[in-house]
C-alpha cells in the first residue's frame, strides 16, 4: 500500500477537520470530520471551490484563500460561517500556505468545531447583557453574591487566620488573591469579603479562567465590537457589567499569558477597550483572583506573569486542606445536616459514632465541598423518618478507604446483642486528640483550644492515653 494511502486514512480518523485546496481554490482533499462539522458529505466537496462551498465567504475573509493569495498564515483564529445547508458554524481554525520551492501549489486547513461551546457563551453574555442594561435602566444595582462570613465555619487556627485577614481585606479596595486546593470555599471567601465591603450592593461576577476557551476568552472579559470577527456584535464584557463592584477570577494561572499582560494593562490604567473597539472606557472594579496551585510554582512554571502576580497579590490568603483541619469535620458534618433538613424535608440529628469514625479519618481530597456532597448522598438514601446517619448511608468509597485505620472497638454492628460503649467512646476520645495534637504542630495551648477544652484537662488526657509530648 502507498504511503499516501496510509496518511489518508489517518486524516480520516483523527478528529480535528482537514482540508487541502490546490493553488485554484478547489478542494483536494476533505476528511470525514471537516465533512460532519460542516454538515456536508465527504464525496460531493472534493473538486469544489471554496468559494461554492462557503458563498458567505469573501477573497479578506477567507483564511484558504488569503494562504493562496498572500502566503498568510492563520494560527488559532476563530471563525463564524455558513455552510450551504445555512447552518452557521463556528471553528478555531489553523491555515498554512503549501509551497513547492518558493511557488504556492496549494493549502491547508485544520479546524476545530465549539459551535455549541460558542452558542452557551453567546447566551450567557446575552443574559448577563440584559440583566446588566435592566439594572442600568432602573438604577438597581444590588449584589449577586450569596455567601457571608457566617458561612465560613470552622475553629482550626490556620482556617480562623485565613477568615481574620479575609475580613481585614473587606476593609479596603485592595486587590486579594487566594490560594487553595479545590473544594477549601475560595469562592466562599471572595463573596464573603464583597458582601463584607462598601460595594455589597454592586456587582460580583466570578469567572473561571479555565472554563472558557482562550479563544472566547478576551470578548467574555473586555466586550466586543461589531466586526471584530465574523458575526460579533456591540455587547459589554465582564468588566463593565462588574463596574463598581467586584470581579472574581477563579484559576487566574489558566489565563493565557498574553491575556495576562492585557489584564494588568486595565488594572493599572483602570480602563478597558472592547475587542475589536476603539474607544476606551474607564471602569472601577476590585479584582479577587484564586488559584488551586501555589503561586510560587505558578511563577516557576512561568504560567504566571511575575508583575500580574505582584499587582494582585496586595493581600494574601491560603485557605487550608479539610484533611489539615479535620477538627473542624463534625461541625462542618452539623452544618451540612441542617442545609440537607431544609432541602430534603427530613429531620436527621446526627450521624452514628461509627460514621463519625469513618468520616473522621478520610483524607478528603476533595476538601469541604466533598464533603458536603458525601451528607447530601446520605440524605438521598436514608429512610424517610431515620434520625441518624449510619455507616452504610456514606458513599462506599469513605469507608473503604478509611477501613484499615479505623480501631476494632469501633466497628459495631446492630447485630450484635451487647456492645461496650464506654470504650468505644474512650477510643474515639483518644484518636481524636491524637489526631489533633499532630495537627497542631504538637502544641498542648493550640490542641486544647482547637479542643474547646483546658490546657490542664488535654494534659491529663495525654497522660491518659500514653500520647507522648
Amino acid at each position: 500500500m502507498q504511503l499516501s494511502k496510509h496518511y489518508e486514512w489517518i486524516l480520516n480518523k483523527v478528529n480535528i477537520g482537514v482540508h487541502v485546496v490546490d493553488s485554484q481554490g478547489v478542494t483536494t482533499f476533505y476528511n470525514q470530520t471537516m465533512a460532519d462539522i460542516d454538515g456536508l458529505v465527504r464525496e460531493t466537496v472534493l473538486g469544489k471551490n471554496i468559494f461554492q462551498l462557503y458563498p458567505s465567504l469573501t477573497s479578506e475573509t477567507s483564511t484558504l484563500n488569503l494562504a493562496l493569495s498572500k502566503g498568510c498564515e492563520t494560527v488559532d483564529v476563530m471563525q463564524t460561517y455558513v455552510n450551504l445547508q445555512g447552518k452557521q458554524i463556528t471553528t478555531i481554525n489553523s491555515t498554512y500556505p503549501l509551497y513547492e520551492g518558493e511557488l504556492i501549489i496549494g493549502a491547508v486547513e485544520t479546524a476545530k468545531e465549539i459551535t455549541q461551546i460558542v452558542s452557551m457563551y453567546d447566551q450567557t453574555l446575552e443574559l448577563r447583557k440584559q440583566l446588566f442594561q435592566s439594572k442600568k435602566l432602573e438604577r438597581i444595582s444590588k449584589g449577586s453574591a450569596v455567601y457571608h462570613f457566617s458561612d465560613l465555619i470552622g475553629k482550626n487556627p490556620n482556617f480562623q487566620q485565613a477568615v481574620s485577614i479575609s475580613k481585614r481585606a473587606a476593609r479596603s479596595l485592595s486587590p486579594v488573591m487566594i490560594y487553595g486546593a479545590t473544594g477549601t470555599g475560595k469562592e466562599l471567601v471572595a463573596q464573603s469579603i464583597h458582601n463584607a465591603s462598601a460595594r455589597r450592593q454592586k456587582p460580583f461576577i466570578a469567572l473561571n479562567c479555565a472554563a472558557v476557551p482562550k479563544e472566547l476568552l478576551e470578548g467574555l472579559l473586555f466586550g466586543t465590537s461589531k466586526g471584530a470577527f465574523t458575526g460579533a456584535i456591540d455587547r459589554p464584557g465582564i468588566f463593565e457589567q462588574a463596574d463598581g463592584g467586584t470581579l472574581f477570577l477563579d484559576e487566574l494561572n489558566s489565563l493565557h499569558l498574553l491575556l495576562q499582560a492585557k489584564l494588568l494593562r486595565v488594572i493599572q490604567d483602570g480602563r478597558i477597550r472592547r475587542l475589536g473597539g476603539n474607544e476606551e472606557k474607564k471602569v472601577d472594579v476590585r479584582i479577587i483572583s484564586a488559584m488551586n496551585i501555589k503561586p510560587k510554582k505558578a511563577l516557576e512554571k512561568k504560567i504566571l506573569r511575575s508583575d500580574l502576580y505582584y499587582r494582585l497579590n496586595v493581600v494574601h490568603i491560603e485557605l487550608p486542606l479539610l484533611k489539615d483541619r479535620k477538627g473542624d469535620i463534625p461541625i462542618l458534618i452539623d452544618h451540612f445536616i441542617k442545609k440537607c433538613n431544609d432541602l430534603f424535608g427530613l429531620k436527621v440529628k446526627e450521624v452514628s459514632i461509627e460514621a463519625l469514625q469513618y468520616l473522621s479519618q478520610y483524607d478528603w481530597p476533595g476538601n469541604i465541598r466533598e464533603l458536603d456532597h458525601a451528607i447530601e448522598s446520605a440524605f438521598n438514601i436514608i429512610d424517610f423518618g431515620y434520625e441518624m446517619i449510619e455507616k452504610h448511608h456514606l458513599p462506599s468509597h469513605i469507608f473503604n478507604t478509611a477501613s484499615q485505620v479505623i480501631p476494632e472497638t469501633a466497628r459495631f454492628s446492630p447485630i450484635k446483642e451487647r456492645i461496650d460503649l464506654p470504650n468505644i467512646i474512650e477510643e474515639f476520645e483518644r484518636e481524636t486528640i491524637f489526631r489533633m495534637f499532630n495537627d497542631n504542630d504538637r502544641n498542648i495551648s493550640k490542641t486544647a483550644k482547637a479542643l474547646g477544652i483546658k490546657r490542664q484537662a488535654l494534659q491529663y488526657k495525654l497522660n491518659k492515653y500514653g500520647i507522648e509530648k
